[in-house]
């Protein structure tokens, strides 16, 4: 099984792990240190938060700012509306801004946000039909 690892450049660590520790999120302390956090999202999907400094060194180029440019939509699936609700509250709660409107297309519903550091995320709900 393959995993997949996003790697996204933060400002404040500390800060940002308080923000995605808020929506629920675990860490795995094995890969994580004073310049990355290593979020758990599932068994297979985790999301490397890099201070600018240590994500400047995994590329070429400048480091974009994603308070100016959207670099990536990260979108997790949610079981219900009820969640999808729930971890944009959470979210709004914990400090993320709002990003658009939720989204009601067929059978999708979903929401979206920026987190603290500026990155969108989404949630989307699938109904099977």
């Amino acid at each position: 099984m393959r995993m997949i690892f996003v790697n996204l450049p933060v400002k404040d660590l500390p800060a940002t792990r308080r923000f995605f520790g808020a929506l629920g999120f675990t860490f795995n302390e094995q890969f994580s240190d004073d310049n990355a956090a290593c979020m758990v999202v599932s068994d297979n999907i985790f999301v490397m938060l890099l201070v600018e400094a240590r994500f400047q060194d995994f590329v070429n180029g400048k480091v974009g700012d994603p308070e100016n440019e959207t670099q990536v939509l990260t979108c997790l699936s949610a079981e219900s509306r009820e969640e999808v609700d729930e971890f944009k509250a959470k979210a709004l709660a914990a400090g993320a801004r709002e990003w658009k409107p939720n989204i009601e297309f067929g059978p999708m519903y979903g929401c979206s946000f920026q987190d603290i550091n500026g990155h969108v995320w989404e949630m989307m709900h699938m109904a099977q039909g």
